[in-house]
């Protein structure tokens, strides 16, 4: 899954998204102008190929909403953790709305798929979790994050539980630096059990080593992908972090960290705002190909009709949805 530099498609970048090893695009707040310019960019990337390519934006809420004026502000999933505790049906009922304005206005736009819900639990001290996370005990996670997905369901849009095995009890931010979490592995099942437990899409690993199963991020490592796929019994999308990131370059260079991401069992390996570095790998990398691994992937793409803009006005679950969002954020 790469990424382009502006709001239109170069001929470098159709060249790119055409190229066989190209199985999605992630879209960034640069590409973003207004809803208009999004339609025709996503409906340029979806006629380049047949089946099309996964569109697909981190959309959460809060801090992480890459597409602003013109789409309806989200709350923080921190805001839902705190009606939670006071009204944890009333705190599902609004995060399932949430979840359906989020999901149908990206979907009017002609986005597929966002990298949402965070899992993380909130332990405090996380420099890139923080409000990003619904609550810190595992079961309100469960059923906030239940509810959103739902929500996502409703208006055709599958989910992606993140950042697995978990985030949120290391203080260093992977994107800057390596987080190491040192517990113990029975210490970490709060953490793991809303994998479990929630019918999840997608997963995207963590750049964080845990040190109960190896030396290597989980993004890096067979033992914890073997683990979601054999104990857990996860059978949807993995998807990498941005191996971008600094708490990436555990295992080298661009294509170190893509060999072995796929290695380790990664389906889909997002490789972001690392023009060279894309060119580099699809001249050089030359995998064994799995095609389970595409089928999984093209299975996120929505297939249920989509709602245009002007219908979703029209919508009394979107409009009262529109409403609980305004008084979460009051």
């Amino acid at each position: 899954m790469i990424d382009i530099a502006g709001t239109e498609l170069t001929d470098l970048d159709c060249e790119r998204l055409c190229h066989p090893l190209v199985g999605g695009i992630i879209l960034f707040s640069r590409n973003y102008a207004d809803p208009q310019q999004l339609s025709a960019l996503t409906a340029a990337i979806h006629a380049l190929r047949t089946p099309s390519l996964l569109i697909a934006v981190d959309h959460e809420g809060g801090r992480v909403q890459r597409f602003r004026d013109g789409f309806t502000r989200l709350p923080p999933m921190a805001l839902l953790g705190k009606l939670w505790d006071r009204d944890p049906a009333g705190a599902c009922a609004a995060a399932r709305q949430v979840g359906y304005v989020l999901a149908a206005e990206l979907r009017a736009r002609g986005v597929d798929y966002s990298f949402t819900p965070v899992l993380d639990l909130d332990y405090g001290p996380s420099r890139v979790i923080g409000d990003r996370a619904f609550h810190r005990r595992p079961e309100a996670v469960i059923q906030l994050a239940d509810a959103l997905g739902k929500g996502l369901r409703q208006a055709g849009m599958g989910s992606c539980g993140k950042h697995f095995p978990g985030h949120g009890y290391v203080i260093p931010d992977s994107h800057v630096e390596l987080p190491v979490d040192d517990r113990a592995f029975d210490a970490m099942q709060e953490d793991i059990e809303p994998y479990r437990l929630l019918p999840l899409g997608g997963v995207m690993a963590a750049h964080v080593i845990y040190n109960c199963m190896d030396c290597n991020t989980s993004v890096f490592s067979n033992r914890w992908i073997d683990y979601l796929r054999n104990d857990i019994k996860f059978d949807g999308v993995v998807f990498t972090d941005d191996l971008s990131m600094a708490g990436a370059g555990i295992v080298g260079d661009m294509l170190a960290r893509v060999e072995t991401a796929y290695a380790a069992g990664c389906d889909m390996l997002l490789v972001c705002n690392a023009p060279d570095a894309v060119g580099s790998v699809l001249t050089n990398w030359q995998p064994d190909v799995d095609l389970r691994r595409g089928l999984r992937i093209e299975s996120l793409i929505p297939n249920a009709p989509v709602k245009s803009w002007e219908q979703l006005q029209v919508d009394p679950f979107y409009r009262a949805a529109l409403q609980t969002i305004a008084d979460l954020m009051a």
